[in-house]
């Protein structure tokens, strides 16, 4: 069905605020997803606080131009859409690779990170990242970790002479 060319320039315009505010872009083939999975998708992500909008590859192009964003596009194909994120976190792409799993009518073709354009296997190994609190927590035990062997070492002579006294107590 032909779109008015009023309809397109509010499509744009819609894609380009959405684009500006994202650090982070997905593209995914839905071809086989039914109406319902569609709908179930967009509301997960809404709840998530992001977009999930479905447009035209020429109107994406269009839009995407505009932000000087570096590298290749990934090749689109198929029915698209995109998920838009406001952080630069990996969330967008872990609800889609979950998705992916249980409905196989989902492909993600790739997407933009970090004002580069990346492929769908930089997505997936964005998926697999623990989510920011588990990153930071392990950061907090990495830095806690020499602290508490030196607390350990610190201790040792005043264990060591606790043994001796508590043997001369005994004797």
């Amino acid at each position: 069905m032909a779109i008015t060319r009023a309809k397109k320039e509010s499509l744009i315009t819609e894609i380009h605020q959405k684009a500006e505010k994202s650090k982070v872009a997905v593209f995914v083939n839905f071809r086989g997803l039914s109406a319902n999975d569609t709908t179930q998708l967009r509301r997960i992500f809404r709840k998530a606080g992001m977009d999930f909008k479905v447009i035209k590859k020429t109107l994406l192009k269009k839009v995407l131009g505009g932000f000087g964003i570096s590298g290749d596009m990934p090749e689109l194909e198929g029915e698209l859409a995109v998920a838009f994120s406001p952080e630069e976190s990996p969330e967008a792409a872990k609800i889609l690779n979950g998705f992916a799993k249980d409905h196989k009518g989902l492909k993600v073709l790739g997407g933009v990170f970090a004002k580069s354009y990346v492929f769908a296997d930089f997505i997936g190994r964005l998926a697999a990242l623990p989510s920011r609190e588990v990153l930071l927590a392990q950061v907090v035990g990495m830095l806690a970790s020499p602290m508490r062997g030196l607390v350990g070492v610190l201790g040792g002579p005043i264990r060591n002479m606790v043994g001796v006294i508590n043997q001369i107590s005994k004797k």
